[in-house]
């Protein structure tokens, strides 16, 4: 029996509060914190417990609070739309969803008041956002194209779907998994192009061909912080893709709950557990939990594509469907557009809609014969399908706007410094440029060609806000994370500086040029 010490419980706050109550229980105090109004409620419930119902307290946004969803694979049905259209529809301006890095939705301008007659409107629908913050398991990431890409390997979406069904006891909520150390991502991917960025997942796995068999390679403990980034490592095991995935997933997370570190939060990541034992004494200790050995893993993945991005049209392996990718610029829609992106599902395909971890989204299952209608549909004005280089591969965290956590605003200003960049560049090639508010890496800056994250400066004297560049992120096969390069940007001074990287390193030219010699 492999010796493996509970490490002691510390003392600190969010120790100390999950001790005292688990953060499920807040769901029997809802129509309570309904009736009494966001001031009245208990401040941890308030800003920590309600966390683990998805229901987020922006300090930012007093009195409109921020809703996470759970969404595996990032698929959801017209119908699912509809109803979270109607969720932020009553809030006018104030409420709009942001498509996050993880496939999943985040509502806004939510009022404490009517959470529980939202949750009504989600249990018949199949949503939930049970256990989607703070120390639990986030939404769970697929490929986005599962099911029917004509060169997958593996469709995830039974998979996904069975991995958080475990966790949450089927959306009811699961008190097994609700008091980790801190937060963990998982994520399966199912094609050639690691379209879930498994290298940054606590638990990711890769396609992988075993004696003849077609499975999973495994690696675990890849996580950003802002003490910490690391990639994961090979785990050296190979799983079938059936049981044996929730199984494993299962066996890591009981594992980490029950040894993970929990006395400094910045050092509870599985990550940092791994570094104490050493990955050979960590895969024994799950083996343990899991009740038998693990096979080694195989000798390589199938991760041998360049990462897609699925903006624009494609068909599928269905004979006569198609699938189109919307860019939808930094993420962010409103009810209207939620409305319309679910009738344009249901009319044109199947009432499905995609999600994928660029912040853009698919509408599968189209026609030939219904293909040219659908291009035709005004909202694609705006959702393009062929965004120009910059503005297609431009991701964003939701910045100071609604996060208390963000140094910056983000989404806004990297959707104008971008514009503004096209209209003086021509660019030969994309270039991905990805904004974080704060080192939480929620908008993974490390993954990027350019990656920007937010912090404080001195300009002139004063406080102002500014950046920290990354460069050297690669996605896809052979994945890898950027580093900084430079430190402490005025955000007003950024626009030259990310125009000569785009010039040196990226082979753009000023269109004044390019117009020349051409």
């Amino acid at each position: 029996m492999i010796e493996a010490t509970k490490p002691a419980t510390s003392q600190n706050k969010f120790e100390k509060f999950k001790a005292e109550k688990d953060g499920l229980e807040v769901k029997e105090q809802l129509e309570h914190f309904a009736q009494i109004g966001w001031e009245a409620i208990d401040e941890i419930d308030r800003e920590h417990r309600l966390k683990w119902l998805g229901v987020f307290f922006r300090p930012v946004t007093p009195g409109k609070f921020m809703m996470r969803l759970r969404i595996p694979n990032g698929i959801l049905s017209s119908t699912q739309m509809q109803v979270l259209a109607e969720a932020v529809q009553r809030y006018g301006e104030d409420g709009n969803a942001d498509i996050t890095t993880r496939q999943n939705l985040q509502l806004r301008g939510i009022r404490i008041e009517d959470v529980p007659d939202i949750f009504k409107r989600f249990e018949p629908v199949g949503l939930t956002s049970v256990q989607s913050g703070m120390d639990n398991v986030r939404n769970i990431t697929g490929s986005p194209v599962a099911g029917i890409e004509a060169n997958e390997l593996i469709d995830t979406r039974g998979l996904v779907r069975m991995v958080q069904d475990m966790i949450t006891n089927n959306g009811k909520g699961n008190r097994e998994f609700t008091n980790l150390p801190r937060k963990f991502n998982i994520a399966i991917e199912g094609g050639r192009d690691n379209s879930v960025h498994a290298e940054i997942n606590d638990i990711a796995f890769v396609p992988a061909y075993k004696n003849g068999h077609l499975g999973f390679n495994v690696v675990v403990g890849g996580f950003f912080s802002a003490k910490r980034c690391e990639a994961a490592i090979p785990l050296n095991a190979w799983v079938l893709p059936n049981e044996e995935v929730v199984d494993l997933c299962r066996a890591i997370l009981i594992v980490y709950r029950e040894h993970g570190l929990r006395a400094n939060r910045q050092k509870a990541r599985l990550m940092w557990l791994i570094d104490e034992w050493g990955i050979d004494k960590f895969r024994a200790v799950v083996e343990e939990q899991l009740g038998r050995p693990l096979l080694p893993a195989a000798e390589k993945d199938e991760i041998d594509w360049d990462k897609r991005d699925h903006i624009g049209v494609y068909p599928q392996k269905q004979p006569g469907l198609n699938y189109v990718g919307l860019h939808i610029p930094i993420g962010r829609f409103y009810a209207q557009d939620m409305f319309e992106l679910a009738r344009m599902a249901e009319v044109y395909g199947s009432g499905e809609i995609r999600l994928t971890v660029e912040q853009n989204l698919i509408i599968p299952n189209i026609p030939d014969s219904r293909l040219d209608r659908f291009l035709a549909e005004p909202l694609l004005e705006r959702f393009s399908i062929n965004p120009a280089p910059l503005t297609r591969t431009l991701v964003s965290c939701t910045g100071s706007q609604f996060c208390n956590f963000a140094l910056i605003e983000t989404k806004n200003r990297a959707l104008a410094t971008i514009k503004a960049l096209e209209a003086e560049l021509e660019l030969p090639r994309r270039v991905r440029i990805h904004w974080t508010g704060c080192p939480n890496s929620c908008g993974q800056p490390q993954v990027a060609d350019i990656g920007l994250m937010g912090t404080k400066v001195r300009k002139n004297g004063k406080a102002a806000e500014g950046v920290d560049i990354y460069m050297g992120g690669k996605v896809g096969k052979d994945a890898h994370l950027g580093t900084c390069v430079q430190k402490g940007v005025a955000c007003e001074d950024l626009m030259p500086v990310l125009r000569q990287l785009l010039i040196e390193q990226f082979g753009a030219k000023p269109r004044s040029e390019a117009m020349l010699s051409s």
